[in-house]
Parts: structure tokens; C-alpha cells; sequence
């Protein structure tokens, strides 16, 4: 890394994930303890947006991902995301599901939900909680909408 350049995502991840690792190997105790989520973006890879993300864990694995989740009850959320996620999702769609996914496990709704927005050659942009408060609510009106028309359907098969 030379020329005050930011390095890649990959190369955090390896690093990371490689320290981790050698920990474990020395007396076989896993200090760090916690699994990370590094996200970003690099100039020479394939995908459109040039987004890159790497989950680490505390073996010294390190993995990539289109989306993905960690912490309590990451099974089911991984699996929402697996289900539900797209590669050609607009910005919105996906703050939506990401949205969408962590109401599954997030107790008192948007309160305790953070976003971030990771766009190539800009800052993380951190959405505010009236506008993670808004996506809760179309959320809300489109299950009610859905609900709705499921028990229109019901009702018409039953006569």
C-alpha cells in the first residue's frame, strides 16, 4: 500500500482474519472473540458497484458475501437474506430489505435499528432514524395490504 491509497476490503479482511487466526493457534484461546462485518469498495473488481463485503470469525476465517448478517439469531436472518435478496436491487429495495430482515429479531421496531448506505466514491452515509422510521411504516402498510388480500382470497374460495 503506498501513495496515502485506502486499502481494499479483502486485504482488511485477510489481515484481520490472519491476526485472528494466529491467536487461536497460540494456546489455542480465541482473544478477540467476536466476528466482523468489513465493508467497502475497490476500483479493479468485477461487479458493477465495485462493493465489497468480508465476514471474519474468530478461527481466522474470513468469507465473502452479497449480504449478510451476524450475531444473534444470524441463522434466520441469513436465510431471510437468501430468500429475499437480489443483485440488481436499487438503493431503496435494499435498504427496504435490509429493513425487512432486522425487524424479524429487533425489539421496539426502528429505535434500535442502524443503517448504513455504502455507495462507490462517497462517505458511509448513515440514515437517520426518521427515515429508517418511514421505511418501518411502508413495511407496515404493504404486510397490512398483503394480509388484506390474502383474506379477500380466503373469502372468495370459501363461497
Amino acid at each position: 500500500l503506498q501513495n496515502e491509497q485506502s486499502p481494499p476490503p479483502l486485504f482488511i479482511s485477510r489481515f484481520l482474519a490472519e491476526l485472528q487466526q494466529q491467536y487461536t493457534v497460540r494456546g489455542g484461546r480465541r482473544p478477540f472473540g467476536l466476528a466482523t462485518l468489513i465493508g467497502g469498495y475497490h476500483p479493479y473488481i468485477a461487479d458493477e458497484q465495485n462493493v465489497q463485503l468480508y465476514q471474519t470469525i474468530p478461527s481466522g476465517v474470513y468469507t465473502e458475501w452479497k449480504a449478510c448478517a451476524i450475531g444473534r439469531k444470524d441463522k434466520m436472518l441469513n436465510e431471510f437474506l437468501e430468500k429475499h435478496y437480489k443483485g440488481n436491487m436499487s438503493e431503496q429495495q435494499g435498504i427496504k430489505m435490509a429493513i425487512r430482515c432486522l425487524l424479524e429479531v429487533v425489539e421496539h421496531g426502528a429505535k434500535n435499528i442502524d443503517i448504513g448506505v455504502l455507495v462507490k466514491g462517497k462517505k458511509l452515509r448513515k440514515l437517520t432514524e426518521t427515515e429508517v422510521n418511514n421505511v418501518v411504516e411502508e413495511i407496515k402498510k404493504d404486510e397490512a395490504e398483503d394480509n388484506d388480500d390474502a383474506t379477500m382470497d380466503d373469502k372468495k374460495q370459501g363461497q
